[in-house]
């Protein structure tokens, strides 16, 4: 006898595989168009790719827009990546998926609000998120608990709230002059 789960997984790729899955519109939004499937460290591909997109968008509004464009940018990954993470882990029959890397954009997203468009922040802007988002120190790890896209989601938000709040530290206390 089948579970569901494993009807779900059997319509869409093989079970663990990174592949594309059904929806696409899903897989590309969970990999952040690819970067997902990146080795080694998809998770830093996926934490790359957002600094990358957040300086090329930046340098493209006016100063006075870039604290609400960041927090538009995380805003609108997590909206779109709780259903594309939750549907792209269904599809290959894992909880946490390595290849959907829309969460570490998220939090990297919500470490770099308000942060200057200085290679010195947005580089420890990078490092803070990575180190939290690796490390997962309480209460980030009991995130992970909320089911499917939301727990996938979760974790990665609150690590950024943590490099958020570094990086603002270090930016005020002159750290990064």
């Amino acid at each position: 006898m089948t579970s569901t789960l494993e009807n779900r997984t059997s319509a869409h790729t093989k079970k663990g595989s990174s592949a594309p899955t059904k929806p696409f519109w899903a897989w590309i939004v969970a990999t952040y168009f690819g970067a997902g499937t990146l080795k080694p460290g998809p998770g830093t591909w996926g934490s790359a790719g957002a600094v990358i997109t957040w300086a090329v968008i930046a340098h493209r509004l006016p100063a006075n827009l870039h604290t609400a464009g960041a927090i538009a940018f995380a805003a609108i990954a997590t909206l779109i990546g709780i259903p594309a993470a939750t549907l792209t882990a269904r599809a290959c029959g894992r909880s946490d998926p390595s290849h959907v890397v829309i969460d570490e954009v998220a939090g990297q997203m919500v470490t770099l609000i308000a942060a200057p468009l200085t290679w010195k922040a947005q580089l420890a802007g990078f490092i803070l998120f990575r180190m939290f988002d690796i490390m997962k120190p309480w209460p980030i790890r009991r995130l992970e608990r909320f089911p499917e896209g939301t727990g996938i989601m979760l974790d990665d938000l609150g690590a950024g709230v943590f490099g958020w709040v570094c990086l603002q530290l270090l930016l005020r206390s002159g750290g990064l002059s």
